[in-house]
């Protein structure tokens, strides 16, 4: 039977996420979701497809304005977009005894590891039985920490949306709450990284603990090589970009910003919104009394994002890593991009400024048809700081970060569309989309003459 290009493998997870958010939404609209208030189709469009996402950016309180069952069904759709839906679909057919199509083989594998040849269903295995433990770990210590701010559920919700990397939470203020806490704080930050590390350097992590132990303590040669080259980059680049940016916002804030408490207090939330604006959307501390600074480091952090094959969203960090190369490279006036151990391929450096040119068209478009859609008919001095907002929120959608200046809930239709547009593109990730939109083109099976351009 002859296949459709509409069901290629890289249009499988597209189907799939859009399916669950068109029925996440239905779930969020009826009655049992809402706690006696109303709610509009756009609006639990835009929740259902925040939290497949795991965004976490909301028009309306998740704590007031949904039920139980609502909020456990927004628990839900974090966990189903966290872990991604062909990995459960994949996930369940092994489970029943069925082969798994080369399909989802290929379409899990791309996801998750950037590697179609892996055995899938020990993996899948793994990922799903590692990712709830850590969430079960991270809920317990929510409660331990406290009590009565993290009850079983709120602890549990708060656990999956922090692995998740969905910053959904059920306080309005987020975690502001607890921003001298180190406990919760500490917690949080836990879960958000292994949850933006991705899969694969998980798997890689535990295979290293458990060859240090097999090992014997004088081979210590072997030792230095005992994680991959992707993981060696991966842990690198996401201690460099949490720290660094951590310390630069806690300067920014010492020096120019109000007082967030103490400056241990500072130091803390600080690094707390460095390690959440890569993709978890949590906050410690009141945006729009942080300063100017500040907010431009955090554009750039939800802009890099996590890792791939991780429930964080970004352009990743091997992608920035393989930027830093490149300038280096062309600086020092060298034909190959070196990257740690090794030199980028043409094909991977290709793909990696692909990926800048068109994330950043995709997050400055929607920031100037934000502009458009909230109030692009009003004078300069009228609308002074709208601009940054905009595109704060632009970036934060397109990173499925959930940062917000707090203009989400104010959002004209057109707005929340644009948001969605981006939220979704995001978590698919813009070259899954390109490869996608490329699978359904004609193969040109002639070349034009070349020439040369003057530039610069």
């Amino acid at each position: 039977m002859r296949r459709t290009k509409a069901s290629l493998p890289f249009w499988l997870p597209i189907w799939l996420f859009a399916g669950v958010i068109g029925a996440g939404a239905l779930t969020l609209s009826t009655r049992a979701s809402l706690n006696g208030v109303d709610i509009s189709w756009v609006d639990a469009l835009f929740t259902a497809t925040s939290a497949v996402c795991v965004t976490g950016l909301g028009v309306v309180d998740t704590g007031t304005h949904f039920t139980r069952f609502g909020q456990s069904a927004i628990l839900l759709l974090i966990q189903l977009g966290g872990l991604g839906i062909m990995t459960y679909t994949s996930l369940a057919v092994y489970l029943m005894g069925r082969r798994v199509t080369l399909t989802d083989r290929i379409a899990v594998g791309q996801s998750l590891l950037h590697d179609p040849s892996f055995h899938l269903g020990r993996f899948l295995l793994r990922v799903v039985i590692g990712a709830l433990a850590v969430e079960g770990v991270g809920a317990l210590l929510l409660h331990l920490a406290d009590p009565e701010g993290f009850p079983p559920f709120h602890a549990l919700f708060h656990a999956v949306s922090a692995f998740c990397n969905a910053g959904f939470g059920l306080r309005p203020d987020s975690l502001i709450a607890w921003r001298g806490d180190w406990g919760v704080s500490l917690t949080i930050m836990l879960l958000i990284t292994l949850g933006g590390l991705g899969f694969y350097v998980i798997n890689d992590l535990a295979s290293m603990v458990k060859k240090v132990f097999v090992l014997r303590r004088k081979d210590l040669r072997r030792r230095s090589h005992l994680l991959t080259w992707h993981s060696r980059l991966v842990l690198e680049t996401s201690l460099m970009l949490s720290l660094g940016g951590g310390l630069l916002i806690f300067g920014a804030e010492m020096l120019g910003g109000e007082r967030h408490g103490s400056w241990y207090e500072t130091l803390l939330a600080s690094l707390f919104q460095s390690v959440t604006c890569r993709t978890a959307g949590f906050n410690t501390l009141d945006l729009t009394r942080m300063t100017n600074i500040s907010l431009v480091l955090m554009l750039l952090l939800m802009f890099i994002g996590g890792s791939p094959g991780s429930c964080a969203g970004g352009v990743k960090t091997t992608t920035f890593r393989a930027w830093i190369g490149f300038i280096l490279a062309q600086v020092k006036g060298r034909s190959q991009t070196r990257v740690g151990w090794y030199a980028l391929s043409p094909a991977s450096l290709n793909r990696a400024l692909t990926l800048l040119i068109f994330s950043s068209l995709l997050v400055l478009g929607g920031a100037l048809l934000l502009t458009v859609t909230e109030g692009g008919d009003v004078p300069y001095f009228r609308a002074q700081g709208q601009f940054l907002e905009n595109l704060f929120e632009a970036t934060s959608a397109f990173g499925t970060v959930g940062l917000s200046l707090g203009i989400t809930p104010r959002l004209t239709t057109g707005g929340k569309l644009v948001i969605i547009m981006l939220m979704f593109v995001g978590r698919l990730g813009p070259i899954w989309l390109l490869t996608a939109l490329q699978s359904w083109q004609t193969d040109i099976r002639y070349r034009v003459p070349e020439n040369d351009l003057p530039l610069g």
